[in-house]
């Protein structure tokens, strides 16, 4: 049995965590590749709203088991207030949510550093959600980094000192004033450390391949976007981890030719939250419409979103390198009412029309080049049926389709499970 993937399309926000609950009734396993609480899944259903940063959007669903991956980094502060917000609604949380062993810690001191950064960046500062996501990933790249499974070692909080120890000796160099009480940060973080080892930890790519063996379904999700991947986002203004297709297979130790089908998700236009280059960004009434009736947001730092235009030539690029075999378009129902509709089809780089994504896309490289479409004016949030949807948008739909050669299977016409309508 393959292992269906679903990722985020553009710089992020697209609408992961509704897709991923709309689908969980159609497997068994839902496993998080990557990331950690810098990213926020928002699922609403039956009139609550639920914001997740670490726990797997399959939580909610009676029968799904759902993986926190190796790839992932952990904050067991924010993972045990998730926990703790879960506790009313009676989910039998060890039955249903396993970690991965090889899974890394993100220990106070890594936000401390990152806060540290990101503060010493001043103007050229990359727009950090400062969760500890950048420190901690280079911790474990440097090979110095805790994982969940040296807590069931006797001698983890000698290497928990360890690492705060040199941490320590690292904020010393940044040359900015960063208040803090290490020792509450240590109380919060202990008891934190006590919750998170009462639930079961795995060898997960020994339980993950296990269970394809079984015949299992499992769809693998992803955070963050394609465009904040480290290697191929738009780099430095990116996370610290993959975001693209190749991240599940090293976050959950998959191979690939175990990989099925790839769901791609982006919205009907386009938003960036923090730094970083955002060629069909508005800066006029249509953006702050667009902001106002999306209600954009962050769903983990609550920072408003930038918003613009559709980018088909970076959805193309972010298609591509994904092998993305289903696209799922979001957030429709903000786009009703604009009477026209651009999008951005080419670039002008360096004064050359291109229609692929360059190695740098500041405004001073890139101006985008559009197509205008027709909007629609119609209220698509009670629409249950793609044959009941504007001509309009049918046809905005196509236009993409035929752009990213690539069929929309699924469009978002409001944030409830319910208002998601599904195309043939």
């Amino acid at each position: 049995m393959a292992v269906n993937l679903l990722l985020g399309l553009q710089w992020g926000d697209e609408g992961k965590g509704k897709i991923v609950d709309v689908l969980t009734s159609n497997y068994d396993i839902i496993a998080r590749f990557q990331g950690g609480p810098n990213a926020g899944h928002t699922l609403i259903f039956d009139g609550h709203k639920h914001v997740l940063h670490t726990i797997p959007s399959g939580i909610f669903h009676e029968n799904a088991v759902n993986v926190v991956g190796n790839g992932v980094v952990i904050d067991p502060v924010i993972f045990k207030k998730e926990l703790d917000n879960l506790a009313k609604f009676n989910l039998d949380i060890n039955a249903k949510l396993l970690i991965s062993k090889k899974a890394h810690l993100i220990l106070p001191t890594h936000r401390l550093l990152d806060a540290a950064s990101e503060t010493a960046k001043g103007k050229a500062k990359i727009g950090s959600t400062l969760k500890g996501i950048g420190p901690t990933y280079m911790d474990k790249t440097g090979r110095n980094g805790m994982r969940v499974g040296d807590l069931e070692m006797k001698n983890w909080k000698e290497r928990y000192q360890a690492l705060t120890k040199k941490h320590l000796k690292m904020l010393a160099f940044f040359d900015v004033d960063i208040q803090f009480d290490l020792k509450e940060l240590e109380t919060e973080f202990f008891d934190a450390i006590d919750t998170l080892k009462k639930l079961p930890f795995i060898d997960s790519e020994v339980y993950l391949n296990n269970a394809i063996k079984q015949q299992k379904t499992i769809l693998a999700e992803g955070a963050q976007g394609s465009l904040l991947d480290i290697d191929f986002g738009t780099y430095p203004f990116v996370t610290s981890s993959t975001t693209t297709a190749a991240g599940a297979c090293t976050g959950l130790g998959i191979a690939p030719n175990k990989i099925g089908e790839v769901f791609g998700i982006f919205k009907a236009y386009t938003t960036r939250v923090g730094s970083g280059p955002f060629p069909t960004e508005l800066f006029d009434e249509n953006g702050e419409r667009m902001a106002k009736v999306g209600h954009e947001f962050g769903a983990t730092t609550g920072r408003p979103r930038r918003c613009g235009w559709l980018d088909l030539v970076a959805l193309k690029y972010a298609v591509q390198i994904n092998g993305v075999t289903q696209l799922m378009m979001m957030k429709s129902d903000v786009l009703s009412g604009f009477t026209k509709l651009k999008v951005c089809t080419s670039y002008k780089y360096q004064g050359e029309i291109i229609n692929h994504f360059p190695y740098n896309i500041e405004s001073d490289n890139v101006t985008p080049i559009y197509t205008e479409l027709n909007g629609w004016k119609e209220d698509l949030t009670t629409m249950t049926t793609a044959n009941t949807l504007p001509k309009a948008l049918q046809e905005y739909i196509k236009f993409i389709e035929d752009y990213v050669e690539v069929p929309i299977k699924i469009v978002s016409v409001g944030p409830d499970r319910k208002q998601t309508i599904t195309r043939l």
